[in-house]
Formats: C-alpha cells, sequence, structure tokens
C-alpha cells in the first residue's frame, strides 16, 4: 500500500519550483512550502531503509564481497537538479538511494543477475526502469555505474551497482570538485577538467575490460591531468585537504555503534570542506520522522555556501563509510581495487620521476630509432617532432642530466640505458 501523502502532488511540485527559483524573495508562502518539501523528502526513507534491509537479507547468502549503504538526497543537491534538469519534483527518482559496491565489474553482472532473481520474486518491489552507464559512460562527465529505479510503497528508490574502480572514479571526482569549487559530474567547471575526469574514465573502464593501454594513451591522459591540475590551481582556494584516513574518527563511530551493531542505523555526518575535517558524527534515531527532522536541522546548522556538506546515510556497519563515501577521508591512489592497474594508469611512480615533455620525447626518439649512431639534430626534433612540448629545453636538460640521451648536437638514446628508457615510456 502506498504511504498516504499530507500534500498533494501538485504542492509538492509548487515547493520544488518555488524553492528551486533564485530571484523569488524568501517570504511566507516559501515557508509554508519548505514544510512540504521537507515532508517528501522525509517520505522516502522508511521505503529506502525498507528496500536496504531487504537487499541486505538478499545478501547474507551471495559469496561475493560488497559495501551497501543508503542516502536520502542532500536539499542542495534535490534544488540544483530541479533548476539542471527543469523537471518537477514529484518526478525526480533519486531522492533515496542504496549504493552497493563490488570488486569488478564482472562482480557487477554477477550481482545484477543474483539481484534480478530476488526481484522478480519480490512482491513488495516493483522495477520500474534499468540503466547501465558501463560501457559508454554518461556523455556529460564520463561517470560509470548500473542504475535500477525501483518502487517500494509508492516511492521511487535508485539502486547504484559499482566496482571498486567505478566507485573510485567517482570518489575522485567528487573530491575534486570540492577542491575545485565546481560540482564537475554536473557539468559545471572549465571543460578541460571535464574531459580529464571523462578520459580518465575511459581509460579504467579499458583497463578493467583487460586492455592494455598503450603509451600515447598514457601519456596524453597524463598531459590532460596535468593541465587540468594548472586550472584547478588557479580557480580554487588552495584548501589542502589531507590525504589520509581518519581511523580514530572512524573507531569513535564504531565504539558509538556497537550497542545496535548488525541494525541498520542512520547516521549523519557533517564535513567541513574549508578544511578537510567532520564537525560532527551522530547516529540518529532508526525512526524515519526523526531521523530525516535531525538531518533538515544540521542542515540548516551548516550550510552548504558555507562549504559544509551535510549527509545521512544509512549503515547496518559505519567502518564500510571509508569504503562508500572515501571522498571524506582522502582518496589513495593505491587502493586494493587499483593494484593490478599498476602498469597501466594508475602507479606509475617511476615513469612519473619524468615530466610529460621528458617521456614524449622519448617515445618520439625511441619510434624513430634514434639509438647510438642514429643521431638527430635538436631543432629538428624540437621544430617537426615534438612542436607541441612546451618545455622542450627544460625537458632536454632533465633527459641530459640523467644520462638517457648521448651527445650534444645531435643527439640519440644511450644504447646503455635502453632498459631504463624502455620503462620510461
Amino acid at each position: 500500500m502506498p504511504v498516504e501523502m499530507i500534500y498533494s502532488k501538485s504542492k509538492i511540485d509548487k515547493a520544488g519550483r518555488v524553492l528551486s527559483d533564485q530571484s523569488r524573495p524568501y517570504d511566507e508562502l516559501t515557508l509554508e512550502l519548505e514544510y512540504a518539501f521537507e515532508d517528501y523528502r522525509r517520505r522516502h526513507l522508511a521505503p529506502l531503509t525498507k528496500l536496504t534491509l531487504e537487499i541486505q537479507q538478499w545478501l547474507q547468502t551471495y559469496d561475493k564481497n560488497y559495501y551497501i549503504a543508503q542516502r536520502l538526497k542532500r536539499r542542495p543537491q534535490i534544488i540544483r537538479k530541479l533548476r539542471r534538469l527543469s523537471v518537477r519534483l514529484t518526478q525526480l527518482q533519486d531522492i533515496g538511494g542504496c549504493r552497493i559496491i563490488v570488486d569488478t565489474d564482472k562482480d557487477v553482472d554477477e550481482t545484477l543477475r543474483f539481484i534480478y532473481s530476488k526481484l522478480h520474486s519480490s512482491d513488495i518491489i516493483k522495477i520500474l526502469r534499468r540503466t547501465d552507464y558501463r560501457e559508454l559512460g554518461r556523455d556529460d562527465s564520463g561517470y560509470r555505474a548500473y542504475h535500477l529505479i525501483l518502487q517500494i510503497e509508492g516511492y521511487t528508490i535508485e539502486l547504484q551497482i559499482r566496482s571498486k574502480i567505478q566507485h573510485y572514479w567517482s570518489e575522485s571526482i567528487e573530491r575534486t570538485s570540492v577542491i575545485y569549487g565546481h560540482r564537475l559530474k554536473e557539468g559545471d567547471g572549465h571543460r578541460d577538467v571535464i574531459d580529464y575526469f571523462k578520459q580518465f574514465s575511459n581509460a579504467l573502464y579499458r583497463v578493467e575490460q583487460g586492455e592494455s593501454l598503450g603509451r600515447d594513451t598514457e601519456i596524453q591522459l597524463q598531459e590532460l591531468r596535468v593541465n587540468a591540475e594548472v586550472i584547478i590551481g588557479k580557480s580554487s582556494d588552495r584548501r589542502a585537504l589531507g590525504g589520509h584516513v581518519n581511523y580514530d574518527i572512524v573507531k569513535t563511530m564504531s565504539a558509538k555503534e556497537e550497542q545496535s551493531y548488525g541494525q541498520l542505523n542512520n547516521w549523519i555526518l557533517v564535513f567541513d570542506w574549508a578544511d578537510g575535517n567532520f564537525v560532527l558524527w551522530d547516529i540518529v534515531s532508526r525512526n524515519a520522522n526523526q531521523a530525516v527532522e535531525a538531518y533538515s536541522r544540521y542542515e540548516r546548522q551548516f550550510p552548504e555556501e558555507e562549504k559544509y556538506e551535510v549527509v545521512l546515510i544509512g549503515t547496518s556497519n559505519i567502518e564500510t563509510v571509508q569504503q562508500t563515501h572515501s571522498h571524506y577521508f582522502g582518496i589513495e591512489h593505491h587502493v586494493e581495487a587499483l593494484q593490478e592497474m599498476d602498469d597501466s594508469i594508475i602507479g606509475l611512480s617511476h615513469r612519473n620521476e619524468l615530466d610529460v615533455g621528458s617521456r614524449r620525447i622519448l617515445l618520439t626518439m625511441k619510434r624513430r630509432s634514434h639509438w647510438g649512431k642514429n643521431t638527430i639534430n635538436v631543432s629538428t626534433l624540437k621544430n617537426h617532432f615534438c612542436q607541441n612540448v612546451a618545455t622542450f629545453e627544460a625537458s632536454l636538460t632533465n633527459l641530459r642530466a640523467r644520462g638517457l640521451i648521448t651527445g650534444n648536437d645531435p643527439i640519440s638514446l644511450d644504447v646503455k640505458k635502453a632498459q631504463d628508457i624502455n620503462s620510461y615510456v
């Protein structure tokens, strides 16, 4: 049976229109519609929790590694989405969301088959839509995951299933967005920065599918990254966010959870992006009304425009927040999901000892077989084959200092350093 609505659909949609209208002054009508908005959001939590608990119960018999958590969409996100998409509030299908993270993309397929088998026999959950963003990625950002829109108790809930690598990309762009000051997943920001994340997503997908990336692709991706970092550095306020996981916070939360461990608890986390620290974490009532009341109170107390982020998370094991919301804790390249990618994109520690220009010069000379006696004039190399290397002079000096190039002019690659050169390119 659908949950009885206190406010009519037209009233809820009106609340969405009024609250997302930036030009409208705050008046008594706005205040009245605030209640309609909050009530509508609140009413998603109970069916969301019911869905998450049902899926958790199913997964107890599933022999795969996974993390699962739920979240009620933040008010600022909802308002921005209404503005961006010009849709009605009651048309949004992701106010309540449940996320499952599994090890690999292949595990995403297996998990889907398992969940489909359960959903088709469920008499309380209905499948409304399925969208697979994994192969092509979303056009606007490169985002990859599998989405299911489900209906339970008259409400639509979004279920996302991702691999760890897909999740790593998503958390990386989230963290970068805050440092940069633009919401990249929403298409906000310099096109070059967005393009870097799209290309990075494409490269991660190819590697996860077992493909080997060519050196040209790796160098191009590195160039895009360097360019993106320059743009971000100029635009951001240079907040220095720590790159480490704050295990003390997790231990404190875990200790607070002990009395109700194994049950799905609602947590409110408040993160201050100005200095990269948690302001508070609070375990709140499992009662949907009380939990969302606390959520709204904290959102008013810690507004997004002051660089705070308030999130309501539902989980039966708060320690998994390090995986499901890793962008709060600092994102390390060498997480378990990416260790096997060391020879492809991530973990280029040896190759990254050289700047992009140096690698481009080495690769060009290697391809043209300029080893030993087969030399090339510096001007020819610079003006005809490496004209896009802005750091040509400094990069060439670096290569000479490392003994990778012999001769003054003309020059060639040092045959004795062939193993090192091959490892760099």
